[in-house]
């Protein structure tokens, strides 16, 4: 293994999107590999790679580590994104969990039908509106910090910076009715290192298209339909 993280996935966001997220906020580069015939997941499932059979698989400090989770919990910890002691830890670990729900809205969004993906769009702008950004408002005001968590930068933030921009991708203006959040927008993405990360020609991910879904299928032999909330 080299010294850099090696991604192994699709070249596309899905469940890795969020890894490179956190791997490029702590300032890490990483290599990637990118699944596009069964044959090269086949080849990774036959060598013992993929513990559960699925990917994300990351390639890190002598471990193939598997399950989004588990792989992000790493990473967080590893580069001091965690938060300086349990209470905080519990903090960021309930925030992730509720950005983490947003973001489940949105990620078979591309794998649906035209029609319902209309249907999905007004229900994640919805649950994201009346349940998730109130929420994420409150807290950075009750909380009057530049950040989630204590007074530092961590996981929390980067997920919810990532989750709001997936949201907008959705419905640009849906962050008119939260002065607070747009703020937290605006100081996150200001961070070099997130500022590096969102402009041209980063590892960041694109809105998934046609190929992509296309590829997927392909390669985990996806071959139903994926129904809408």
């Amino acid at each position: 293994m080299s010294g850099k993280p090696k991604l192994y996935y699709f070249n596309g966001r899905g469940k890795m999107e969020s890894i490179r997220w956190l791997l490029a906020a702590a300032g890490v580069e990483f290599e990637e590999e990118f699944l596009e015939t069964r044959e090269q997941y086949e080849k990774l499932l036959q060598g013992g790679s993929l513990l559960f059979q699925q990917v994300p698989m990351v390639e890190i400090d002598g471990m193939r580590m598997v399950q989004t989770r588990a792989i992000l919990s790493y990473i967080a910890a590893k580069y001091n994104l965690y938060g300086k002691d349990l209470k905080e830890r519990a903090l960021i670990d309930m925030y992730v969990g509720g950005t983490d729900d947003l973001m489940g809205f949105i990620m078979m969004f591309p794998f649906l039908s035209a029609e319902d993906k209309e249907k999905q769009r007004a229900f994640i702008v919805q649950k994201a509106t009346s349940r998730y950004f109130p929420a994420y408002e409150k807290i950075l005001k009750d909380h009057g910090q530049d950040f989630l968590v204590g007074n530092s930068f961590s996981w929390a933030d980067v997920h919810l910076l990532e989750a709001i921009l997936m949201v907008e991708e959705k419905k640009s203006d849906v962050l008119s009715g939260f002065p607070q959040l747009q703020a937290f927008k605006a100081r996150i993405s200001s961070i070099p290192t997130i500022k590096k990360f969102l402009e041209p020609g980063s590892q960041r991910k694109p809105v998934p298209d046609d190929k992509y879904v296309e590829t997927v299928r392909r390669v985990l032999r996806m071959y139903y339909d994926v129904k809408a909330n």
